[in-house]
């Protein structure tokens, strides 16, 4: 049958079938809730008393009221239990959250130019255009040429350092 396709009105046959078993359950459904919540209150709720004479079925009514009284403080007790303990999970899971923190992503490196750095931080607006390298001095360095004769005369050096020192103790 999956080699071949389904004709539409077929289709459309099945699929009004299949409503019509549908609605059949959920009414059978209605009426077995209809039925058990009868039976619950056959027993739980029997039927009241009715004989007697005007103050007996006065009594019977002010002990309904009381009842009715008491599990209406029961319920907002309840309310009121279950509203604070609402609260409370919810200040816990705030809780939670700040205990726990936020995760930061790692930090990439990225390599940037003065310019796109500049750019990045004053803004499309604003366009610097610095050559960096142009503001720094040039420093050559000089090569000292020292004579042949100076370099091999070692005890004229020892006595130059000498007096240097000397000076340097006296004052």
């Amino acid at each position: 049958m999956s080699d071949k396709k389904m004709n539409s009105s077929r289709r459309h046959h099945l699929k009004s079938v299949m409503l019509q078993i549908a609605a059949a359950w959920i009414q059978q459904e209605k009426k077995d809730i209809a039925a058990a919540k009868l039976t619950y209150m056959a027993e739980s709720c029997p039927k009241p008393n009715m004989s007697g004479d005007q103050a007996a079925l006065m009594e019977t009514c002010k002990k309904m009221a009381a009842l009715i009284d008491r599990v209406d403080e029961e319920r907002y007790d309840l309310q009121s239990k279950v509203g604070k303990a609402d609260k409370e999970i919810e200040d816990l899971k705030i809780k939670v959250v700040d205990l726990a923190g936020v995760k930061k992503p790692a930090l990439k490196r990225v390599r940037m130019s003065a310019d796109a750095m500049l750019k990045a931080l004053l803004g499309s607006k604003h366009t610097v255009n610095m050559d960096l390298r142009a503001n720094l001095k040039q420093v050559k360095k000089e090569v000292k040429e020292e004579p042949l004769e100076a370099a091999g005369d070692w005890r004229k050096n020892i006595e130059d350092k000498a007096d240097r020192k000397k000076m340097f103790e006296t004052s």
